[in-house]
């Protein structure tokens, strides 16, 4: 008689590795019945024509029965037929021992299915022990090997059990070993493009200077000439000194571009804030072309930590307040000290965000932008930047009424920072 495993979806796969050495199984069984009743025709005739109506049903019956019930159902009734086949044989060979052999065989593989796969075995077991034991068998016997079948049973559930939690360890390594990778990658492109940007910074620098002297140079001349046409004279009052100040204004962004995209570590310094808030707005404006900026700067002065880092903090909030807003809206920032402390906001009138988004919000790769847009990684180094200076952020924002991130620093960090994970992150009902 043939047996085949039967399982869920998730054990599909380690059944089909096994399934060869159940049907050895099997087919070994059968040989032994068919050696020992050799001579009695019936019944090898019987063991003959069961095993291969058993092989047909496990082998075609079985798998269509699966494409249109359910693997579950399809065990079910599997296990029927082998119980039937056990029955026939069994009273054919008056319950000899080798046939006992398939009741627990066949329950041992039994197993992950469904939540009534239980019952199912207990049915299956006391309909072959209730016609065993009607027709002559040995109550030892049929005792004995349902016992080997019920704890064997068991023995196989609780070690697949522990297999496929080991499964789901070694799944949830996986993934964190990926996120590992990928974060890396991340890095390596974003330290990549911090270089080029510092490169491209450089390499425009120094042309800048030459447009810059030529510039001022050619402006100082005419206006030291008497005799100049109206034309001139318009480009005297007007025209250089408008373009002068564009080609300044160049030159500060490249300043701070490459000042911003420098790899090397940075240590904490004082450093004047209103030139490092001023800094940022210069380097995010290209962003923000289609929102209205307001700003409410109060002289906030001196103050000690990672000038650069502060920086990065205040573009990447920026950008993304310009990102959120469509064309229209307001992107507002806010500045003042409070006491011994600074206080910052970014503010804007855009998509807002939901609860389930903030809750989310500070994790590395996280992002709700389009793929190719976001990394993910802009928000948490945020809060690692303002955690470091020992500081805190917050989240106010609401679906449909905009965002508001608001930034609490100390005038003087912990130097050096006694917890590097400290300060809080609180995301704002």
């Amino acid at each position: 008689m043939e047996t085949r495993p039967g399982g869920s979806a998730e054990l599909e796969q380690a059944q089909r590795g096994i399934q060869r050495i159940a049907g050895m199984g099997a087919t070994s069984v059968n040989v032994a019945l068919i050696s020992t009743f050799w001579g009695n025709w019936r019944v090898v005739f019987a063991v003959v024509a069961v095993d291969l109506a058993l092989i047909s049903t496990n082998t075609v019956l079985l798998e269509w029965l699966t494409r249109k019930t359910s693997r579950a159902q399809a065990e079910a009734i599997r296990m029927t037929l082998n119980a039937a086949g056990i029955i026939l044989v069994g009273t054919l060979t008056r319950w000899s021992v080798l046939l006992w052999v398939f009741v627990p065989y066949n329950m041992i593989w039994y197993f992950g299915l469904d939540r009534w796969v239980r019952l199912r075995m207990a049915l299956y077991l006391g309909a072959i022990n209730t016609v065993a034991l009607s027709t002559g068998a040995d109550p030892t016997t049929a005792l004995a090997f349902s016992l080997v079948g019920i704890f064997g049973y068991l023995a196989s559930e609780k070690r697949v059990s522990m297999l496929l939690m080991k499964h789901e360890e070694l799944e949830r390594a996986h993934q964190e070993l990926q996120q590992l990778h990928q974060r890396a990658i991340e890095q390596e492109r974003l330290s990549s493009l911090g270089l080029m940007a510092a490169s491209v910074a450089h390499e425009i620098n120094n042309p800048m200077s030459y447009v810059t002297s030529n510039v001022d140079s050619l402006l100082q001349d005419l206006r030291e000439e008497q005799n100049l046409s109206s034309p001139l004279k318009e480009y005297v009052d007007d025209v250089l000194p408008a373009t002068l100040d564009g080609i300044k204004r160049v030159n500060s962004i490249v300043s701070d571009l490459r000042r911003f995209s420098r790899g090397d570590f940075e240590g904490y310094s004082p450093y004047n804030f209103d030139a490092e808030v001023r800094t940022a707005l210069r380097i995010a404006r290209i962003q923000l072309g289609h929102v209205r900026v307001e700003e409410a700067l109060d002289e906030v002065g001196t103050v000690v930590g990672r000038p650069r880092q502060l920086v990065q903090v205040l573009v990447n909030l920026l950008v993304n307040a310009g990102q959120a807003t469509p064309s229209g809206g307001v992107v507002r920032l806010v500045t003042r000290r409070q006491g011994n402390r600074v206080h910052v906001e970014v503010r804007d009138t855009g998509s807002g965000m939901s609860e389930e988004t903030k809750r989310h919000l500070f994790e590395p790769f996280f992002t709700t932008k389009p793929p190719g847009l976001g990394t993910g990684l802009g928000l948490s180094v945020v809060h690692g930047i303002i955690k470091a200076h020992g500081g805190r952020i917050e989240v106010e924002s609401e679906l449909g009424k905009g965002t508001c991130f608001i930034i609490d620093l100390p005038n003087v960090p912990p130097l050096p920072p006694e917890n590097p994970s400290g300060g809080d992150l609180r995301a704002a009902r």
